[in-house]
């Protein structure tokens, strides 16, 4: 499904396109590899920036609790009994009340770590619930309101989104001209 099939939707049952956004978040939540962001940018257009932040942060909580107790619940043995191999994996993992809470939290903060990998680890590791959804809460809120801004400044195109724009660009012009050159030196050799 594309991006414009996924807002054609939302369009199409605009009366129930906030619950039926929350319930795509929760997909991709599960699925763990697809990004959040674009439908982040499709809600900030159809509910605005304050509807289309409320739906998204929404989303990603639901999204995050379903999938942490089908990974746990489903997965966590499996993982456990493979993981022993990994010291750092297993300290990780050993994180308990207040460290894991932390843990957790400290995680969300950062940049570019998938939220799926989060949950995952956080399902595999003996944190509760109950502390894996307030630090996901916590950690979750900055940078979902700046995910929606940055979103929202590009949908809008100001300076500043044209900047995101732009550093965007030069990223992904650095990363594939890496991955190009990599083969290059590797087919040389």
């Amino acid at each position: 499904m594309t991006l414009s099939a996924i807002e054609h939707f939302l369009n199409t049952y605009k009366d129930y396109a906030a619950i039926l956004s929350i319930l795509i978040n929760v997909l991709i939540s599960i699925v763990g590899i697809i990004p959040a962001w674009f439908l982040t940018a499709i809600n900030i257009k159809l509910f605005g920036f304050t509807g289309g932040f409320l739906v998204s942060f929404i989303g990603e909580l639901v999204g995050t609790l379903v999938s942490f107790i089908l990974y746990r619940k489903g997965l966590q043995k499996r993982f456990i009994s493979n993981s022993t191999k990994f010291k750092g994996l297993n300290r990780l993992l050993s994180l308990e009340g207040k460290e894991a809470f932390y843990g957790v939290l400290f995680l969300r903060f950062i940049p570019f770590i998938p939220s799926s990998l989060i949950t995952l680890f956080a399902a595999f590791g003996k944190i509760t619930w109950s502390s894996f959804m307030l630090a996901s809460l916590i950690g979750k809120l900055p940078v979902i309101l700046f995910e929606s801004y940055s979103v929202n400044q590009v949908l809008e195109f100001t300076l500043f989104g044209k900047v995101i724009l732009g550093l965007l660009i030069i990223v992904l012009l650095i990363y594939f001209y890496r991955k190009r050159f990599n083969v290059f030196v590797k087919n040389k050799i």
